[in-house]
């Protein structure tokens, strides 16, 4: 694979555990704070019966508890994922839940961690119901923060810079697809991934020119999704509206059939 990071030599299990820890330390409390906030504006728009949520950040009670769905559920990565090698095929991977079953999924930072996240992304398709919600957060590549992985010690066996990440345009590309449409995108990041929390505050400044100057360049990026399903429409005849041919005949009425 040449330069490209692998975590292809790292159980799957012990990645996310990384990413987890990852989450407490500065530079992971400030993506998990931007995302946090995030999805408590995507979350509180939302109606439904179930929501599931893959996988887990930092506090997931920050924005479930802002979300009106009546029965909330959040999956351990390591109930969804046995401990394989990370390159292992998941061809066979499923949820553990019904087709057509919930109205929103959200996925904080698993597609880059799954070894086949196409297939995540079908599993998604595969348990929401017509008009239900996908929300993921993702590591954008083109970044500061995918240059990140190509510096020195940059490629050490730790999340989430072992994490195979993923450009907008890709996922875009896979869930339009499978018939999904793109609700909204929210970007933030731009600031450079340092460890250090003075020197994260120090170049704060990035984020309001990043958002408006280069928007595709964030190093996060959290997208919402509908899922949108073709409905066969059927119509009746039509029929074409006669003028009377003398005082007092009837005209007949457009009438048509049709079934969403």
């Amino acid at each position: 694979m040449g330069d490209r990071p692998e975590f292809n030599a790292v159980p799957r299990a012990e990645v996310f555990a990384q990413r987890s820890r990852w989450f407490q330390q500065p530079l992971g409390q400030l993506v998990a704070e931007f995302e946090e906030a995030v999805l408590v504006g995507y979350l509180q728009a939302l109606f439904g019966y179930h929501l599931v949520q893959v996988g887990e950040l930092r506090d997931a009670s920050v924005h479930l508890n802002a979300c009106p769905v009546r029965t909330k559920t959040v999956f351990a990565i390591d109930d969804l994922f046995p401990d394989r090698r990370a390159g292992a095929a998941t061809e066979n991977f499923r949820l553990p839940l019904a087709t057509d079953s919930i109205d929103a999924l959200v996925m904080p930072h698993v597609l880059e961690f799954s070894a086949n996240p196409h297939q995540l992304l079908r599993e998604a398709d595969r348990v929401l119901i017509p008009e239900g919600r996908l929300i993921a957060c993702v590591f954008n590549p083109v970044s500061l923060w995918g240059l990140r992985r190509y510096m020195p010690g940059g490629r050490r066996r730790s999340a989430p810079w072992t994490g195979q990440f993923m450009a907008y345009w890709r996922l875009q590309d896979w869930l339009t697809l499978m018939g999904f449409d793109i609700e909204r995108t929210e970007v933030g990041m731009f600031r450079p991934p340092f460890a250090s929390d003075s020197m994260l505050r120090r170049f704060a400044f990035f984020e309001p020119f990043g958002k408006r100057f280069w928007p595709m360049l964030a190093g996060v990026y959290v997208v919402r999704a509908v899922k949108r399903v073709s409905t066969l429409r059927l119509v009746g005849p039509r029929w074409r509206r006669l003028r009377p041919s003398r005082a007092g005949a009837m005209e007949p009425t457009t009438r048509g059939f049709h079934r969403g």
